[in-house]
């Protein structure tokens, strides 16, 4: 019997807060430009929109699964598999605990950003990693500001240190959804979440990828500013 692996992408942004689709043409964009099992709606600091995509899943081959990209005071955090929103501005430390009282999963989002892409990335990840319980790093992210940061990420992982390998877009428009991605054993959201936990995970880019992220990255400066109204937001409530 042959093997399946299918593919999620487990970073995807939408106009709930600094990406530009909406949920419903998310869906519809995976559905039929995309070979995606499974996505992940990971918004800045809500997780309105992911609950409103795993709303719509029924109607969808793929699965959703709710995510949210937390501004903790380290950086970002993604927090997969979750119910309730997990504030910003806690230390990471406090961010993972959260994580972990909803049964989610924690992973370190874009690690090594470099002050260009903005102060996004985990920045204090390497004592991190061996201080703070993470389930996953994000090995690729498709975002053309992080070429030299993922590699920085795929080094720090093959140092080994018992926790997944997760690629997901970081997709602002449609179009990058599924450059970046993880590649798991099984079919279903379950399957991806045990192999997780099995450290058997593979972080991928679609060929192609970085070209398409560049060409739209320029295309579409409304992005970063979103970006930066969303920081600033952030500094804001501390």
């Amino acid at each position: 019997m042959t093997e399946v692996w299918s593919k999620a992408d487990l970073h995807i942004h939408s106009n709930h807060s600094d990406g530009l689709a909406k949920i419903p043409e998310i869906m519809e964009y995976v559905a039929h430009h995309t070979d995606l099992a499974a996505i992940a709606i990971t918004d800045h600091n809500t997780i309105e929109g992911a609950l409103f995509a795993r709303s719509l899943s029924d109607m969808y081959e793929f699965e959703v699964i709710v995510g949210e990209e937390i501004s903790s005071k380290s950086g970002h955090i993604i927090g997969l598999w979750l119910e309730e929103t997990i504030p910003a501005n806690l230390s990471a430390a406090e961010t993972v605990s959260r994580i972990n009282e909803q049964g989610g999963v924690a992973v370190i989002a874009h690690p090594f950003a470099n002050r260009a892409f903005g102060p996004f990335g985990l920045e204090s990840v390497g004592q991190a990693i061996n201080d703070v319980a993470f389930h996953a790093l994000e090995v690729y992210n498709s975002s053309p500001y992080l070429v030299y940061a993922n590699r920085l990420a795929a080094k720090a992982f093959a140092g080994g240190q018992g926790i997944a390998a997760t690629g997901g877009s970081d997709a602002h428009v449609l179009k990058a959804i599924g450059n970046g991605y993880t590649l798991y054993r099984g079919t279903t959201a379950e399957d991806l979440r045990l192999s997780i936990d099995k450290l058997e995970t593979r972080a991928e880019a679609s060929k192609g990828g970085l070209s398409v992220a560049l060409r739209y990255a320029f295309r579409y400066p409304q992005i970063r500013r979103l970006q930066s109204w969303n920081w600033e937001r952030c500094k804001a409530t501390k």
